[in-house]
């Protein structure tokens, strides 16, 4: 073999690994975006069962807490608005809003010791807390996820091929509220 010749054997097998690199992570960049997109469908699907539920919830408590209407007038719009949402930052906004008037439902349902014994209201209650623990399972892969793909877009290699499919820009994550934070006050009067 000629010199020459081993000289363009070595450049060619230095393209074609680097190819391989290239490949690979243009071809990573999109699984893990994929990913997140996957992940985000489930937190929809759980945000949008929990959505189908609050109507079935609201009209078995209507009946209970006439004076209450504030809330479930605000539940009911919140409802709305989620649906009405374009953007994942949008509905993780309307979703975070609708965790907190729930969580107030549900405090207000402990005056009502008929409302509470009521098996409809317990079957949907219990629907509702079943959903509540998916959305925060499927809140928690889909940080993960939004966590993988952003950190492999800040690498070196995964910035390129982010810039190079269009897919540069990192995804947000689902973050509880502040209020969400404070440690929630019990009382028994």
């Amino acid at each position: 073999m000629t010199k020459g010749l081993k000289i363009l054997l070595i450049v060619v097998a230095v393209i074609v690994i680097f190819g391989m690199f290239v490949i690979k992570g243009l071809n990573e960049v999109v699984v893990k975006h994929e990913s997140v997109a996957a992940a985000w469908a489930q937190v929809e699907n759980q945000l949008q069962r929990r959505n189908d539920l609050i109507p079935n919830l609201v009209e078995t408590v209507k009946g209970y807490m006439e004076h209450e209407k504030n809330l479930l007038i605000e539940i009911t719009r919140l409802r709305s608005q989620w649906g009405d949402a374009k953007t994942a930052e949008d509905k993780i906004e309307a979703a975070k809003d609708m965790t907190q008037a729930l969580g107030r439902l549900l405090l207000v349902v402990e005056q009502y010791p008929d409302l509470k014994a009521n098996q409809n209201f317990l079957t949907l209650q219990a629907q509702l807390e079943g959903t509540e623990n998916r959305i925060a399972v499927e809140r928690m892969r889909y940080n993960s996820a939004v966590q993988n793909f952003n950190k492999f877009i800040r690498t070196i290699g995964g910035s390129i091929a982010a810039r190079l499919r269009g897919l540069l820009k990192a995804e947000a994550y689902f973050e509880a509220e502040d209020a969400a934070k404070q440690v929630p006050r019990v009382s028994f009067k």
